[in-house]
């Protein structure tokens, strides 16, 4: 559906019925999958045919859904994660493992933190943590001999901060290695990393993509566009035999544009099985029919509660890329001319103890970990999803003490701003 515009490939991509087939997408429930003959099923294990054998590896439902998420970002090959932290795992440890070094934006999601910090580097990966608004000079002074990957989120959680990503394609290109990037809050409705230059886009599904709370999920899409075999010495598991399959090399066996997810599917998915169930996927493909014309709401409640927000006296500070006197206003023009998202940041006056009175107060918006659905919630990042961190890891981050994380639903505008004005007064 190459020649189709965004919202007709939200509604219609990834699947196409044969004559007398399910108009929906169908759930394939089934672990396994029959074969006639034991060469037949020989065949899927060493990758010269494709199919199915076992849903920890893949299933029809998953990949009629991953299709559509690749067309909608304008890839060649994307896989379904069980959540968006497997995604952002697997995309990483796909091609940097014990030994090697990765470049990531500081101002990333507190649990990815957390994975590249404390968890990844017990396994051997060592990460550098630079400011999304580095110069290109100290960006480039963060890479090594031994840096496979640079990663970055187009809109960070919760910071707010907009990524240069043409800056960070640059940097990454320059030193041969793939730009990663965490597309979850933009969507590719409000931008498509691929054409600024990224490499591999990964989602937390469970955000706007399934939009209504109900299923967990990540996935991975690949450009097809980062040429593995020209760097073939910075990525032996994708340009060196793989012993576990025979001595396949997916690089030449799959080219640029299925090497990544191949390997990423017949050794990582393999290995851990973090796949997501069929359920879930169907649940992922209703949301995705709809994300178009519900990004467009997120945004302009959004835009509103922000700007009601900055005029209030109770309120320090706002970040929201999509108000004209936002830091990275000129960036979110550039990379997400649709809209941000429905995030916004800001902080209350009185600091830790003002907001977390503030919270209580609300009656509409609730108190909850999660973000980027069609209720909308908030949360103390500092207290909540980032409380792992110090106050130095806390400030490179982007959270400070009093930063409240509102995700504004699909409600009335007004009613939230009513409900936020309450919980202000004294």
């Amino acid at each position: 559906m190459s020649d189709y515009r965004i919202e007709t490939k939200c509604v219609q991509g990834g699947y196409t019925p044969g004559n007398g087939e399910p108009r929906q997408i169908p759930i394939v429930q089934s672990t396994t999958f029959k074969y006639a003959t034991s060469e037949d099923m020989g065949k899927l294990f060493d990758l010269e045919a494709s199919g199915y054998f076992y849903t920890r590896l893949q299933n029809p439902t998953n990949d009629y859904v991953a299709a559509k998420i690749a067309e909608l970002e304008g890839g060649t090959a994307a896989m379904l994660t069980s959540s968006g932290q497997a995604a952002s795992f697997y995309a990483v440890f796909n091609i940097a493992s014990c030994g090697d070094h990765v470049v990531s934006s500081s101002t990333i999601y507190g649990g990815t933190y957390n994975l590249f910090a404390v968890t990844m580097k017990r396994m051997g990966v060592d990460f550098t943590f630079v400011s999304p608004d580095c110069t290109e000079e100290e960006l480039n002074a963060a890479f090594k001999p031994n840096t496979k990957a640079v990663f970055g989120e187009t809109i960070a959680n919760p910071a707010l901060t907009v990524l240069d990503i043409e800056k960070f394609a640059k940097a990454a290109h320059a030193h041969g290695v793939p730009l990663i990037i965490d597309n979850t809050f933009a969507t590719p409705y409000g931008c498509r990393p691929f054409e600024w230059g990224a490499d591999i886009v990964t989602h937390s599904t469970t955000k706007y993509m399934d939009g209504h709370g109900a299923a967990v999920g990540g996935c991975i899409v690949d450009s097809g566009k980062f040429d593995w075999m020209a760097h073939a010495d910075k990525f032996p598991g994708l340009c060196t035999p793989d012993d576990s399959y025979h001595g396949i090399t997916y690089a030449e066996r799959f080219g640029k544009e299925g090497a990544y997810i191949t390997k990423a599917t017949a050794q990582l998915m393999r290995d851990f099985g973090s796949i997501q169930s069929p359920q879930n996927a169907f649940y992922l493909n209703l949301g995705l029919e709809s994300l178009h014309v519900r990004m467009k709401r997120h945004c302009e409640n959004g835009l509103a509660v922000a700007k009601f927000l900055e005029s209030s006296d109770k309120i320090s500070w706002v970040t929201y890329a999509g108000l004209e006197n936002d830091k990275y206003h000129a960036l979110a023009e550039k990379y997400l001319p649709n809209g941000t998202c429905g995030v916004v940041s800001f902080g209350v006056k009185g600091g830790r103890k003002a907001a977390e009175a503030f919270m209580k107060k609300l009656k509409l918006i609730a108190i909850e970990t999660h973000v980027a659905d069609a209720r909308s919630c908030c949360l103390h990042p500092a207290s909540a999803t980032h409380r792992q961190m110090n106050d130095d890891e806390l400030i490179a981050a982007g959270i400070t003490p009093d930063l409240v994380r509102l995700s504004c639903g699909l409600e009335n505008a007004e009613d939230l701003i009513a409900d936020l004005k309450q919980a202000l007064e004294d």
